[in-house]
């Protein structure tokens, strides 16, 4: 059997919206969910009790950082990636792949996986299907990515034919490598670039494999945001619906809106904390940014519709003293409120979904969150 498994508990009745269970070794989440990121083994600015307070189920670590610092076999003695950095709770480690293609001219694809240098000291190295898939086996989470490819957009379509092909093939050489398979489930990635003949032949190839879950790769990379949604509508169709589908890097309530209702089911992103680190706040009527001069009297909360720790105790005034002043706690304080923020809205578009008002909810959320009032609600 395996160690991760996805119950479907209900579709909604006018889009492709779902709520379901996705059980594994530490706990069951509840889906769709937003997964916040601990790239190096913590979520930045936060501390793990935080995270549980605030209704987080599942955390994301990265395989590629970790295997740089402090190394799998630490992590191994330690008793595995919960224990190290004392969570224990569901953990989903990233295979490496994106940030090996982030580093640009500092790394060589072949067919053996990829050859690169360390951007923490330039030490030589080669992260294969084989390597990610055994430092993933120590760290022990509870879902491994496999090592794949993302594409860059554009691409033309022989690169993204040839490339996705190569991801196919390094997917088979993760399936066999992966040794753990009582304790960790490996996902597969779906690629394709924004060729929707790619798109349906990678699919074809990862769901023969038979795995627990699927991902959506290569999408969020700079494409136009209607193009995304776009690939997005017929990728899921292409899934199975009893598997969980996953779409990587994507973080923003818009994002999050759309693919719920095409049908996906876990999102991850560093942008809650990385928009906190500089000074920007996620709220029911748009995002802004703590730093303006408007807030230097500004006694109100952050979000008067949020009820976190952030909200309940801090005013606008307060944090953007915090910020001008360079005090850690700045990053603490608008980080604990992005990431509740995004946590509390997978929340209740959970809701939404189980008394089939998902279209109501978008509708209200978007009236009211002028980052998308006037682009987005008249396509609703």
């Amino acid at each position: 059997m395996d160690a991760v498994t996805f119950k479907l508990i209900k579709k909604d009745k006018h889009t492709k919206a779902r709520r379901g269970q996705l059980r594994t070794p530490h706990g069951t989440v509840e889906t769709p969910i937003f997964m916040p990121v601990g790239t190096a083994a913590t979520v930045k600015a936060m501390k793990p009790e935080e995270l549980r307070d605030m209704g987080a189920q599942i955390i994301l670590s990265n395989t590629y950082h970790l295997y740089l610092r402090p190394g799998a076999e630490i992590v191994r003695e330690a008793g595995g990636l919960h224990k190290f950095m004392n969570w224990n709770g569901p953990i989903l480690t990233d295979s490496g792949g994106f940030q090996v293609f982030s580093l640009g001219n500092m790394r060589k694809l072949t067919e053996e996986g990829a050859s690169f240098r360390s951007h923490i000291d330039g030490s030589p190295h080669m992260l294969s299907p084989e390597k990610s898939i055994e430092v993933q086996n120590a760290l022990g989470s509870d879902i491994i990515m496999a090592f794949d490819e993302c594409i860059p957009y554009p691409a033309e379509h022989d690169y993204v034919r040839k490339s996705t092909d190569r991801t196919t093939r390094w997917l088979e050489r993760c399936q066999k490598a992966h040794q753990n398979t009582s304790q960790q489930s490996l996902f597969g990635i779906m690629q394709g670039g924004m060729y929707e003949d790619l798109r349906r032949r990678s699919a074809a190839d990862i769901v023969s494999l038979d795995l627990p879950g699927y991902a959506i790769g290569g999408l969020s990379v700079g494409e136009p945001r209607e193009l995304m949604y776009q690939v997005l509508d017929y990728s899921t169709d292409l899934l199975p619906e009893n598997k969980p589908r996953y779409v990587m890097g994507v973080g923003t309530p818009d994002h999050l809106f759309e693919g719920v209702e095409r049908g996906v089911d876990m999102f991850d992103c560093v942008l809650p904390t990385r928009l906190a680190r500089n000074g920007a706040a996620m709220t029911s009527t748009g995002q802004i940014s703590i730093k303006k001069a408007e807030y230097e009297r500004d006694f109100t909360p952050l979000d008067h519709e949020c009820d976190c720790y952030t909200c309940r105790n801090y005013s606008r005034a307060y944090l953007r003293h915090l910020f001008k002043s360079n005090e850690i706690m700045s990053s603490m304080l608008l980080s604990y409120h992005n990431l509740y923020f995004l946590i509390n809205l997978m929340k209740n578009i959970r809701k939404a979904i189980e008394e089939d008002r998902f279209m109501d909810y978008k509708r209200e959320f978007y009236s009211k969150y002028s980052d998308y009032r006037t682009t987005l609600l008249q396509d609703i």
